[in-house]
């Protein structure tokens, strides 16, 4: 199928080099140019605009931040480009009341839309094995499976209601969140005891104290490699997220709460860019430790 992939950043070059290695015809687009020459070089399309790349896409993939740059890619003129019965997949992290309100626009259109965030971190990206959390019509699943074949190694279908798939997104971040940030308590600890960061990491890896987080992002803050796979910004907008979902239900979240400063803090100190797992410089730098590629201050 013709497949048009918007956002060719650490998630969305890995999707669509999947979908191009699964004999779709891929056409991306990205404000950044590095990003579309590597597609480009992987074999696929570029388009100039959002709209180009859209043109006649019986699927259209939207791999960006928030929900704000969704809403603004989902134009008048980028919907009306895609094939009449086209699918809009739409992969950002957001509220579901976001989602919902996404989801109807296009239904304006006569296109369906598929309430898909996904999970699983560039490496799985690049593989096809993505996790996805998907809400909606069973037509908008029925036209993006072929899409979803070949970038997911697992989909849940959470219901017809766009909004559940971002729902249990939130949820996932909130975990996510709090055991990258409990790692870089944990680090930092261990750092201030003297043990050897590598060797803390092989036994933690096998050991119940282990986490999906642990196991990925420890190894940056051993080799002290903070260029960003998934910055810190994104979790002070993810855990925002659940915050502000929170304060709204009335629901208490203390330890999403103190993760979320810690991003804050992390944020503030100049990181927002850097990788996530910079979360435990910010530990670093508050207890004087030299942590490996950042030096920390010492009064």
């Amino acid at each position: 199928m013709r497949v048009a992939v918007i956002g060719l950043g650490s998630m969305g070059l890995g999707m669509a080099r999947s979908l191009l290695a699964a004999g779709h015809e891929v056409v991306g687009c990205d404000v950044n140019p590095a990003a579309c020459a590597a597609f480009k070089a992987a074999g696929g399309a570029i388009a100039d605009t959002p709209a180009a790349a859209a043109k006649g896409a019986e699927a259209l993939v939207v791999v960006v931040v928030t929900a704000d740059q969704t809403a603004a890619l989902l134009s008048d003129d980028v919907l009306s480009a895609m094939a009449p019965d086209g699918v809009v997949i739409s992969c950002a992290t957001m509220a579901p009341e976001r989602a919902l309100a996404l989801a109807a626009r296009v239904a304006t259109t006569q296109r369906s839309y598929l309430d898909a965030p996904m999970s699983g971190g560039a490496a799985r990206a690049a593989k096809g094995e993505l996790t996805f959390m998907a809400a909606g019509s069973a037509a908008a699943f029925k036209r993006a499976q072929p899409a979803l074949d070949a970038m997911a190694g697992k989909v849940y279908e959470l219901g017809a209601e766009p909004g559940k798939g971002s729902a249990v997104k939130i949820v996932n971040q909130l975990l996510a969140g709090v055991h990258l940030a409990a790692m870089g308590e944990a680090l930092a600890f261990a750092k201030r005891m003297g043990l050897d960061l590598g060797q803390v990491f092989e036994v933690i890896k096998a050991s119940a104290g282990n986490s999906w987080m642990f196991e990925n992002r420890a190894p940056r803050v051993v080799a002290g490699d903070y260029r960003p796979t998934s910055a810190v910004e994104i979790f002070v907008k993810d855990l925002g997220i659940v915050s502000d979902i929170g304060r709204g239900a009335r629901f208490p979240l203390p330890i999403a709460g103190a993760a979320l400063q810690m991003f804050l803090m992390a944020a503030a100190a100049g990181m927002g860019a850097d990788d996530d797992s910079s979360v435990t410089r910010v530990y670093g730098r508050l207890a004087g430790l030299d942590l490996p590629g950042d030096k920390a201050d010492k009064a």
